[in-house]
């Protein structure tokens, strides 16, 4: 797997990119991927901290984590920590093609853990909203997200709330 680490607002040195790529590369052996692969790390100032934000396909879907941290290092071992933690929790849900080299693994690393189940299924009504009345009753229900209709392009979409207090919109298409 080869890794592009990018900076942004700050510069990056050739050891931190270096500890990047060796981390990254610990994780390889959970990964259905192949040497084409390429991971993306983003480093850039959050504030006064530190932001990584790491990006890796494969053959599965996409791994992603966020961390924000005073150390570069400690970001690149939380965020090593979340993959780890994402791959864990995905394993259940693996095709049986692919679940066979990740159980393989998981089992020299001791690493298993209940397979989760949907707890609870619910049926909502999709309604007619613009972006606006969306957010309006999102916040009204104390939610983080709202399924609706857009009331002009009629696509279903999800409004939700990002990390920084800002919103984001999905249109499912």
């Amino acid at each position: 797997m080869k890794v592009n680490v990018y900076a942004k607002d700050l510069s990056v040195s050739k050891d931190t990119e270096e500890i990047i790529s060796e981390k990254l590369a610990l994780i390889e052996k959970y990964l259905l991927i192949d040497d084409a692969t390429t991971a993306q790390a983003m480093v850039k100032r959050h504030g006064n901290d530190i932001k990584l934000e790491v990006t890796i396909p494969s053959k599965v879907g996409f791994l992603r984590s966020e961390v924000i941290d005073h150390d570069i290092r400690d970001a690149i071992d939380k965020s090593i920590e979340k993959l780890e933690s994402q791959l864990r929790g995905q394993k259940g849900r693996l095709s049986r093609r692919h679940r066979e080299k990740l159980a393989k693994t998981f089992i020299e690393e001791g690493g298993f853990e209940e397979e989760e189940k949907v707890k609870r299924v619910k049926r909502v009504i999709i309604e007619d909203l613009d972006s606006e009345d969306a957010i309006m009753q999102m916040e009204l229900m104390d939610h983080n997200f709202f399924v609706y209709r857009d009331a002009d392009t009629k696509i279903v979409s999800v409004m939700y709330k990002r990390e920084d207090g800002d919103y984001g919109i999905l249109e499912i298409v």
